[in-house]
């Protein structure tokens, strides 16, 4: 009795984390295996779907797939897939990024190079912006609190600086869902995961059945970047808060590490139903009650085009209706490449 129990589980279990995407501008990318579709509601009201083909290093050089390392070079590639369906969901949509007056000057007075450094200075800026708000922040008040009470916080200091750190985060993902294009950004959000919610609970793939779904998954990015939150409080715990400098130093070198542990712990939680797995899974789908929203049907049926494309195995005649040859071809490069 238990077998045929287990038998007729294995159909959905074997559904868990074959199916994985993200939320562009108007739209939703989906990514299974090798194969990645991406989605998007055009003005028109059509929806545009492009297919492409994302090779990991780790299929190429097998020793990457050791734990911990794998994460890491996820983090990395996923990085890379995600601005590239960020810009190919601006391109699908008909967007041109117009030049500010002030580009505009300095491309007339100093040329274009100028103006390409100039971009470069902005985007270190930005990122010296992020290490200081996000890493240096936190030691530094953490530091005067310990000094304040005379050095008398001892381990709690770690918690402390993990929580400040946990609130930027928070306030941070809170103030930018008020901005119109980002809450619709979350709404696709919202779309992506009820839809692969649908698909692994083994349910007809439509908007109306997606719709009563969960729009929380414990394999989220949301999910990833909380944990690696919490994780890093128990990791530099290690490092000495002698001298601020080193410590701030030390935790961007130990980063890579913390990435590779929150991987694995994103994998494991969704592999796995039990109870351990559910609490600490759970700050990490509350901050899901911010970066996702409740989408409506039309949003939902993007997210479902993406998924069936994703997956032409299991949902042929639906990429055959909706996509037709054209589409198609662009995969047939990708894997010809």
């Amino acid at each position: 009795m238990a077998k045929n129990k287990q038998k007729e589980k294995d159909p959905l279990a074997c559904r868990l984390n074959k199916v994985g995407g993200q939320a562009v501008l108007e739209g939703v990318m989906m990514k299974s295996g090798e194969r990645y579709s991406l989605a998007v509601r055009k003005e028109s009201g059509e929806i545009e779907i492009r297919n492409k083909i994302f090779k990991s290093i780790r299929k190429k050089y097998k020793p990457l797939n050791i734990p911990i390392l794998r994460g890491i070079i996820n983090f990395v590639e996923m990085m890379i897939l995600s601005f590239r369906t960020l810009s190919d969901s601006v391109d699908m949509l008909g967007i041109e990024e117009e030049e500010t007056k002030f580009e505009k000057w300095l491309e007339k007075h100093f040329g274009k190079k100028l103006l390409d450094f100039v971009m470069v200075i902005s985007t270190v800026l930005g990122v010296v912006l992020g290490v200081g708000l996000f890493t240096f922040l936190p030691a530094v008040t953490t530091k005067a609190a310990d000094n304040a009470t005379g050095g008398n916080l001892g381990w709690f200091k770690n918690i402390i600086e993990g929580l400040i750190r946990i609130g930027i985060f928070v306030l941070y993902i809170w103030l930018v869902s008020f901005v119109k294009e980002i809450r619709r950004t979350f709404e696709y959000h919202g779309a992506e995961h009820k839809s692969i919610a649908c698909y692994e609970a083994g349910l007809e793939l439509t908007p109306e059945n997606a719709k009563k779904c969960t729009r929380f998954h414990p394999r989220c990015g949301t999910s990833f970047i909380f944990v690696m939150l919490i994780l890093s409080i128990i990791i530099f715990s290690f490092i000495s808060w002698d001298n601020i400098f080193v410590r701030v130093g030390l935790k961007i070198l130990l980063l890579p590490i913390v990435v590779g542990a929150g991987f694995e712990f994103i994998m494991a939680a969704g592999k796995h139903d039990s109870i351990i797995f559910k609490i600490l899974s759970a700050p990490g789908l509350w901050m899901q009650r911010i970066t996702t929203r409740e989408p409506d049907e039309s949003q939902l049926e993007v997210a479902i085009a993406a998924l069936k494309s994703a997956m032409p195995d299991e949902f042929p005649a639906a990429v055959t209706e909706q996509h037709g040859e054209n589409s198609e071809s662009e995969t047939a490069k990708e894997e010809n490449k």
